[in-house]
C-alpha cells in the first residue's frame, strides 16, 4: 500500500527561489500540486504569473497556473527585482509559454481546487500573503477544508528587507496580519531559518550537472542575489517544501506571532513571542533553526529527481 500524497497549493510569486522550490515540489513523491496560484511580490503579478506558466511547462506538468492579486492590500506596491532580475528569474532563456491561465482570479481558483478536493488542502505560501488573506476573509467557510498553512516568511530575529522585517511580510503587512489571525494551524519558515539554508558553491556545481533542471537553475543562479556564489544561496522558499516533507530538518517552538502593520521603522515585522511575554495563545508553529548540511544534501538529492 502507496503512502498518499499531501494535496498542496502553492502561492508563489517566481522568483528564483521559488522556482526551486517548485521544481522540488512539482517532483516529490509526497507531494501532489494542486494549483499554482501568482502574486505580486519579487516583480509584478504579470511578470510573476508568466514566470510560473514558464516554469510549469519546462517541467511538462500539467499543474494550473491562477493570476491573483496585483498590489497589496492597503500599502503601495514595492518589488524585489533588485534580487531576482527585471523579469524575475534572469538568466535562462525559457520560450514564451503556450498554457493559458486558469479562467478565474486566483482567489476563487484557490477556493474551487479546495472544496473540490477529497481531501483537506495544505496552502504554501512563498511571497506576499495577499491572495490567502483574500480568500481566508471571502471564503471563510473554506477554513475546514484547509489542513494547515506552511509559509516562507517573517523572522524572530531580524529583517532581510528592513532591519526588522522579512520582504514577504513587509510586502503586505495587512495581509499577514490576517492570516496568522484566522485561527489555522500556521508554520512560520522564516529568515532564523532561511538565511543559513544555503546551496554552497560546490552544491551549485553539482546542480548544474545533474540534469536539464540543474543547468536551467546554475543559469539563474548566476543572477541571484539571496547571498552569492561565492558565500553560498540562500534557498529560502524551498524551505518551506523541506518542512512539509522532512520537518525533522527543523528546530521549532509554538508560540504566539502577530504583525507590526504600523510604525515609521517596524511596518511589516513579525512579533514572534518566544519567551511569552504577552501571554497570548500560541497561533503559530515557529522554525527557529535547520540542520544545513542534512538541507544540503537533501536539496542536492530532490534536484537529481526532476527531468
Amino acid at each position: 500500500m502507496t503512502d498518499k500524497k499531501i494535496p498542496i497549493i502553492i502561492d508563489t510569486d517566481p522568483g528564483i527561489d521559488d522556482a526551486v522550490a517548485i521544481g522540488v515540489a512539482l517532483f516529490h513523491k509526497k507531494l501532489d500540486v494542486k494549483l499554482l496560484s501568482t502574486i505580486a511580490g519579487n516583480v509584478s503579478v504579470e511578470k510573476t504569473t508568466n514566470n510560473a506558466l514558464k516554469l510549469v511547462e519546462f517541467f511538462d506538468k500539467d499543474i494550473p497556473v491562477a493570476k491573483g492579486a496585483n498590489k497589496p492590500l492597503c500599502i503601495p506596491y514595492e518589488d524585489s527585482s533588485h534580487i531576482h532580475g527585471e523579469s524575475g528569474m534572469g538568466g535562462y532563456e525559457f520560450p514564451e509559454p503556450k498554457k493559458v491561465i486558469h479562467p478565474e482570479h486566483a482567489v476563487n481558483a484557490i477556493r474551487e481546487t479546495i472544496m473540490n478536493n477529497e481531501e483537506k488542502v495544505t496552502l504554501v505560501p512563498i511571497g506576499p500573503l495577499t491572495n490567502i488573506a483574500l480568500f481566508l476573509t471571502l471564503y471563510p467557510e473554506c477554513k475546514s477544508r484547509i489542513e494547515r498553512i506552511v509559509l516562507m516568511g517573517g523572522s524572530a530575529s531580524a529583517g532581510n528587507h528592513t532591519p526588522t522585517a522579512e520582504y514577504n511580510i513587509f510586502a503586505d503587512p495587512e495581509a499577514a496580519k490576517i492570516v496568522f489571525a484566522s485561527g489555522l494551524d500556521i508554520t512560520m519558515v522564516g529568515l532564523d531559518v532561511t538565511s543559513k539554508a544555503t546551496l554552497t558553491p560546490d552544491n551549485v556545481e553539482t546542480i548544474r550537472d545533474l540534469n536539464e533542471t540543474g543547468r536551467m537553475m546554475y543559469s539563474m543562479f548566476q543572477h541571484y542575489r539571496g547571498g552569492s556564489l561565492k558565500t553560498g544561496l540562500k534557498m529560502h522558499d524551498l524551505c518551506a517544501i523541506a518542512y512539509i516533507v522532512n520537518p525533522e530538518l527543523f528546530k521549532t517552538q509554538v508560540c504566539f506571532v502577530d504583525v507590526e502593520t504600523s510604525g515609521t521603522y517596524t511596518a511589516g515585522t513579525t512579533i514572534v513571542d518566544l519567551k511569552n511575554r504577552y501571554h497570548r495563545e500560541p497561533n503559530a508553529t515557529v522554525c527557529l533553526d535547520i540542520d544545513v548540511d542534512a538541507f544540503r544534501a537533501w536539496a542536492v538529492e530532490q534536484l537529481a529527481n526532476t527531468r
